[in-house]
């Protein structure tokens, strides 16, 4: 059974399979969950620990599945392998500025922005991310959007900050 992983928690459901894009599109369910928290008034501290869960959830996928969905899709970090990307995703989004919080519009924008932040940081890969891509099984799938989420998270506080100076 460890030779053939979860399709579902390793593919995020199948978004894995979606093409273009699959991490694109493996990216989004976080940012949908935060969205939807968002809209419903959940206080900031359930809402972390909601994407708190849904990070240590799919990061798990990657490490214990890393190896066996690599022999499965073929290759490294095989691209229907998107549960690195909602791991990732959960980062900049676990502590939203307090300016997501000041309308529905700049809780929308911010969401955007975590988003596309991501997205950005995951395709370019930026020290040390394109080097940590390269460790074996699991954690090399799972670092590097770990490292993406990070520097997303870093990106979007600085921005807020920079806003409410402007």
């Amino acid at each position: 059974m460890r030779n053939r992983p979860s399709v579902g928690a390793i593919t995020t459901f199948g978004l894995g399979r979606l093409r273009p894009a699959p991490g694109t599109w493996g990216s989004l369910p976080p940012v949908v969950l935060a969205a939807a928290m968002l809209a419903a008034g959940f206080p900031p501290l359930l809402a972390t620990a909601v994407l708190l869960v849904v990070l240590v959830y799919f990061s798990a996928a990657c490490l214990v599945q890393g190896d066996a969905a690599e022999a499965r899709f073929g290759g490294k970090d095989p691209s229907t392998v998107v549960a690195d990307e909602t791991a990732g995703q959960c980062l900049p989004l676990l502590l939203l500025p307090a300016v997501a919080h000041a309308s529905p519009l700049a809780g929308a924008l911010t969401l955007l922005a975590a988003f596309l932040l991501f997205r950005v940081f995951d395709i370019l890969k930026p020290w040390p991310a394109d080097r940590l891509q390269a460790v074996p099984g699991g954690w090399g799938i799972l670092l590097d959007d770990l490292i993406a989420g990070l520097y997303a998270l870093a990106t979007l506080h600085a921005a807020a900050w920079a806003i409410t100076f402007l």
